[in-house]
């Protein structure tokens, strides 16, 4: 049975992905800080048809449990295949970028890049160990006249560079990992108060265009691959 860690994996984005992943056998370790949440998204995932479902504590916040969740995994999922990078927090999405607290600054690049690259390094080994893959859920680094929030473009940027390198050290050094970025495009999730606007899609649909990606068959090392690009009117 494949094996796939999916961090914020209790609802939004996570947790639509973790369906449609279940829903075709996977085992699903759902990543999350909060245990409650957490078992209350395995339970709704086992309801839906999931045969295999746990929960893994991923908190990106602190790098000290982050040792302790990649030792754990290690240890107890030595067949894990796949690591889906999907948590985040928005940082203030509202402020313009010269008004930015610098402490929403180093909080927002902590969890969605630093956290993430800790996380993802600390596993690589395993992964390579098993010739699996990494995808990383983000969004372009460009400005958008509509949608323009520093804190979280400035760490979705980095963790874009981030997978181009590896994907780049990959392959030079012949680790037999696959890595890549999908950007979801407009999506209903808390990171945006669950907005609703024309163009936004739902988690579930986004989740199961996502595993339809990761079932093309295709090859995608370092790419940046848009599921519903954002349309500037």
């Amino acid at each position: 049975m494949n094996k796939v860690l999916i961090t914020g994996a209790n609802k939004g984005i996570g947790f639509g992905i973790s369906k449609h992943l279940a829903l075709k056998g996977w085992h699903v370790l759902v990543g999350a800080r909060n245990k409650e949440r957490a078992e209350e998204a395995i339970q709704q995932l086992k309801a839906l048809g999931a045969k295999e479902a746990e929960w893994v504590n991923i908190n990106l916040s602190d790098l000290k449990s982050l040792d302790e969740s990649i030792i754990e995994v290690k240890r107890n999922h030595p067949d894990l295949s796949m690591l889906i990078n999907n948590a985040g927090i928005p940082g203030d999405m509202a402020c313009a970028s010269y008004d930015s607290d610098i402490k929403d600054i180093i909080e927002t690049v902590q969890v969605n890049y630093i956290g993430t690259y800790y996380l993802t390094k600390g596993l690589v080994p395993t992964i390579a160990t098993n010739k699996g893959r990494i995808v990383n859920v983000t969004v372009p680094a460009s400005v958008n006249p509509y949608w323009n929030p520093l804190a979280y473009k400035a760490s979705k940027a980095a963790q874009n560079v981030m997978t181009e390198t590896f994907a780049f050290d990959f392959d030079k050094n012949k680790v037999p990992v696959e890595i890549y970025c999908v950007h979801p495009g407009p999506t209903t999730t808390d990171l945006n108060g669950n907005m609703r606007l024309p163009g936004f899609h739902e988690p579930d649909l986004v989740g199961e265009k996502i595993v339809d990606i990761i079932y093309d068959g295709k090859r995608h090392q370092g790419e940046f691959i848009e599921i519903y690009p954002i349309v500037e009117e």
